[in-house]
This record gives structure tokens, sequence and C-alpha cells, in this order.
């Protein structure tokens, strides 16, 4: 493999982080609030609200259950608005975040509602405000399975930045396409794929670690 195809690697694979990187910290910060919202607004709960909470659950399951290429087709007059173009690794970021905030707020609901619910009795028995539970019982004692939810939201946004490449979105996927699959270069294709097998494996890895350290602090209060 020539040195240009391996420039073009680290060029796409930087296209590809920064996708992912940027589309996550957005994403993380719609579905976190999201998420605790919609574990914690069922009658009976901290910010009861029955009827708000089955709109957004039908809103965040309507957006699961679209599937990413058709959701970025169908987005792109969205996509042009917001990042002022369709294709390219910037405007990869709008339907990305798009189909990562529902997915991690299901992913946050989970880990909220794994809280023993004693907890939250108890601290609201000493006083506790609804936003005090959340901050200091629900978040830290869910922290573990919150770090291993964004762990597999970052792993799919890899997977997902890969998909975007079909319609110009840049990156590996992008790169892939263009001279793996067009120009009919199988070592090019190869190559993308163990790139992202390398990331995926990376940043599962360390998710892991996160997690398995904040378990352990959490035992050793």
């Amino acid at each position: 493999m020539s040195l240009d195809l391996i420039n073009l690697i680290v060029q796409s694979t930087w296209e590809s982080l920064f996708m992912v990187a940027t589309s996550a910290l957005i994403a993380t910060l719609f579905g976190l609030p999201l998420g605790i919202f919609l574990a914690t607004s069922r009658k009976g709960e901290l910010f009861a609200a029955p009827a708000v909470n089955s709109i957004l659950g039908v809103v965040v399951n309507a957006t699961r259950s679209t599937p990413f290429i058709i959701l970025v087709v169908a987005i792109i007059p969205f996509t042009r608005l917001v990042a002022g173009t369709s294709i390219g690794s910037g405007a990869a970021i709008v339907p990305l975040t798009i189909a990562a905030t529902p997915f991690i707020a299901r992913l946050v609901e989970g880990a909220i509602r794994e809280v023993d619910a004693g907890l939250i009795e108890t601290a609201s028995s000493f006083g506790a405000s609804p936003l005090q539970v959340v901050f200091k019982v629900l978040i830290p004692e869910a922290l573990p399975g919150l770090v291993l939810a964004l762990t597999l939201a970052v792993v799919s946004l890899l997977g997902y930045s890969a998909m975007v490449g079909a319609v110009g979105g840049g990156g590996l996927g992008d790169l892939g396409i263009r001279y793996g699959y067009q120009r009919f270069m199988p070592d090019m294709m190869v190559a993308v794929v163990v790139v992202l097998i390398a990331l995926v494996q990376t940043v599962q890895t360390v998710g892991d670690y996160l997690a398995r350290r904040v378990n352990r602090r959490l035992r050793h209060r």
C-alpha cells in the first residue's frame, strides 16, 4: 500500500473520530437528561408526568426504530439547514446526533431504573428534593451502568459513522466505498475494516475499565 493511501486512511480515521466524538458529546448532553426524565416521570415517581412520559417515549421509540441510512436521507433538508451542506464529516454529525440521542436516552433510563428504589425513598424521607435525589443518589449509584451505556453508544456511533459514508459523510466509510468498492481495491477495504475493529476494541476496553473503576469506588465508599 502506497504512502498516499496510508495518509488517506489516517485522515479518514481522524474524520471518523471527529464525527463520533462530537456527535457523542452532543447526544449525551441531550440524551442524559432525557433518559433521566424518562426513568423518573411515570406516575408516582420523582417528576411524575405520565402524559409527557408517554409522548416522549413514542418519539424516542419512533426515532430508534427508523433505520439509520433512511434517517440520514430523510433529514437531508434539516442537515443542510443546520450545517449548510449535506455532505462531509461536519454534516454527518447532524444525523449521527439525532440517531444517538434516543439510543442514549433509553440506555440511561435502563441504568437509572436499576438503582434500588429504597435508596430513593430514604433520600426523600430525609428531605432531599427531586433534583438532589437525581444528582446525589441516582447518578452516582448508576454511574457504572451509565459508563457502559455511553461506551455502547460510542461503539454504535462508530458503526453509524461508517454507514454515513454511503451518502458522502466522509470518514472511513466514505474511504472504503470510494476506494475499496468503487475502485476495486480490496486491500483498502480490509484496511478500513481493521481500523474500525481496532477503534471499537479500544473504546470497549476503555469503557469496561472505567466502569470497573467506578464500581470499585462505589463498593468501597
